[in-house]
């Protein structure tokens, strides 16, 4: 049965409003947020060859806006609409609400940059500028890099920290492949900083890769 047939009180929307969203399948959210279907094809419909295509749930919300559009009645708006219902969703379930405002260990250090880096396609470096005492100054992105590399330019990392005013320093990074173990260019780029932040005399405060699930720190090694 199509939307537009159904009794008022079994269409998704008066549902939602009457019961709860919890009272609504996965298709019908998704239906909720595409707003409209395309003629002969309502957004229920619409919503549940979409989950489909990408294998449900879980594929749909890793899905980019660009593959989502390659089925029939979705454009971009609804590709969007999509795309960031999940990265708000992806956000909420990072974030800590607990989540320190200072960085004194690895941990604080991971809990604060992994909001930034989950979910993510590509590599980005994240660096976390504190006081002498591990309270944030600044949480600023550095690069955007390729899916099989990051990019952390030691030079810039420090112009960054002592242009927020900041004595230490924190930096991260996320792997896409869902792999946190460091590579050798982790570990050399992560001497590479302790080294460069004595000279300068900053305190470096480590290094960790994040991924989906887990994150682990980065030791410096040649």
């Amino acid at each position: 049965m199509r939307v537009k047939d159904m009794p008022a009180t079994d269409r998704p929307r008066e549902r939602l409003w009457l019961h709860g969203a919890e009272a609504l399948a996965d298709r019908e959210l998704l239906a909720l947020l595409l707003g409209s279907g395309i003629p002969g094809q309502d957004a229920v419909q619409l919503a549940s060859e979409l989950l489909a295509a990408h294998g449900g749930l879980r594929g749909l919300a890793r899905a980019d806006p660009q593959a989502l559009v390659q089925l029939p009645g979705m454009g971009q708006a609804k590709a969007v609409r999509v795309a960031s219902a999940f990265q708000l969703a992806r956000r909420l379930r990072n974030s800590d609400l607990l989540s320190p405002d200072r960085v004194t260990s690895t941990a604080d250090l991971a809990a604060v940059t992994a909001p930034l880096l989950r979910g993510l396609h590509h590599e980005r470096v994240i660096v976390v500028a504190c006081d002498a005492s591990g309270k944030v100054l600044r949480i600023a992105r550095l690069t955007d890099g390729a899916t099989d590399r990051s990019l952390i330019p030691v030079r810039d990392t420090l112009a960054l920290v002592l242009a927020a005013g900041a004595s230490s320093f924190g930096v991260a990074h996320n792997h896409p492949s869902g792999n946190p173990e460091p590579s050798m260019a982790d570990r050399q780029v992560t001497e590479r900083l302790r080294d460069a932040a004595q000279t300068v005399e900053l305190r470096f405060l480590d290094h960790v890769v994040v991924t989906g699930t887990a994150w682990r720190r980065v030791t410096a090694g040649r």
